[in-house]
């Protein structure tokens, strides 16, 4: 195998398709990445027991052929190689990388024993790659961490005609999104309902950013996507997500609008003096918002413009890293909470129409 090609071009290939590598493998080649050379172009491939990632580009081949090598160390070479053409081929057991004066040589690891990649799952049709990114971003910052409780980690993708919702919860917070995508004429007309892991559906979320329509594949044990010469599968979890609509129905309850980007200085602001689980305090009236975080002592507090209808006043309480989360993932100047009082959930959306929203259990306000 030896092929030429641009040193960003290998650097960006290489660095796209790495992502999926495992941190720590019992399988060494799992640490591998896999490059094809063949005529016009060169095709980088990883995959672990969880997901596979798959780019092509174009490189001027001189022998086709392929090469398995230590993913990491490939890209470390790859970020340090001078700007400009780079040469690639196999010299015996080795791999050679050359790109100006430098000259690297890495160990090729076996082919027969890496694994055959997944097949892409059944189309089902396409969504815009900015569009699926952005609420992707918006959604993940509400997945659990805890790994003990596998399905809380993950992002429900459920297809229903036209309309695609993520949702994602921990049991404290729960995002919830929606947006059109387009079926595929003669795809499956039923509906799906899955739960995919959020870190992984965040890395191929922000891959699809800027790369126009992306075919979005399922089963029922994996989700795909392909778009501009990309690739890339994950598995499915286990069970389902708990389902938002009845915690989302308030019924009646008030309703408070105030600035976004002025109330998120004010909570970083105001929750330097909020230590461990000590909330933040909002404290609305018809004509505005007192913010105040602290005991005794050591307290802060700010005063905003806000209106309030539905109740004469109103005071909630959250945990300030919470809300700044729910905060950022709102896109509109302004942010409608939709309150029930004191201790009880508080909805927060971008407006009436709000394809967004995102729900926050409040605590006991600050005595």
């Amino acid at each position: 195998m030896e092929f030429r090609i641009d040193s960003a071009v290998l650097t960006d290939a290489v660095a796209w398709a790495a992502r999926v590598l495992p941190a720590r493998s019992p399988l060494p080649v799992l640490g591998g990445l896999l490059l094809e050379a063949a005529e016009g172009g060169l095709r980088v491939s990883g995959l672990d027991h969880e997901a596979s990632a798959r780019v092509e580009v174009e490189a001027d081949t001189a022998v086709e052929g392929r090469a398995l090598v230590l993913g990491r160390r490939l890209l470390d070479i790859c970020k340090v190689l001078p700007k400009g053409p780079a040469e690639l081929a196999v010299e015996g057991a080795r791999l050679s990388v050359t790109s100006g004066d430098a000259r690297f040589g890495l160990s090729l690891l076996p082919l027969d024993d890496y694994p055959a990649a997944p097949a892409l799952p059944e189309v089902r049709g396409l969504v815009d790659g900015d569009a699926f990114a952005a609420a992707v971003g918006q959604v993940a910052v509400a997945a659990g961490r805890d790994d003990s409780l596998p399905v809380l980690t993950g992002i429900r993708l459920a297809l229903d005609g036209a309309t695609m919702t993520l949702a994602a919860t921990d049991r404290y917070r729960y995002a919830v999104r929606t947006l059109e995508w387009q079926p595929e004429a003669g795809a499956p007309v039923e509906g799906a309902d899955v739960v995919v892991p959020a870190r992984r559906l965040t890395e191929i979320a922000r891959s699809l950013a800027g790369t126009g329509p992306a075919r979005l594949a399922l089963d029922s044990g994996s989700l795909g996507f392909e778009s501009a010469g990309t690739r890339s599968t994950t598995r499915l979890l286990d069970g389902r997500l708990p389902r938002h609509d009845k915690l989302f129905a308030l019924g009646e309850h008030a309703l408070a609008v105030t600035g976004r980007a002025p109330l998120t200085e004010a909570v970083k602001r105001v929750a330097v003096v909020a230590e461990g689980d000590s909330p933040v305090q909002l404290a609305f009236s018809p004509t505005g918002l007192h913010l105040q975080a602290g005991y005794e002592d050591d307290v802060a507090s700010q005063r905003l413009p806000a209106t309030l209808t539905g109740a004469e006043s109103l005071t909630v309480a959250f945990n300030p890293g919470y809300l700044l989360d729910a905060l950022g993932s709102l896109a509109s100047p302004e942010v409608h909470f939709h309150l029930l009082g004191p201790g009880q959930r508080a909805l927060l959306t971008d407006g009436p129409e709000a394809t967004h929203r995102h729900l926050l259990m409040s605590v006991k306000p600050l005595v």
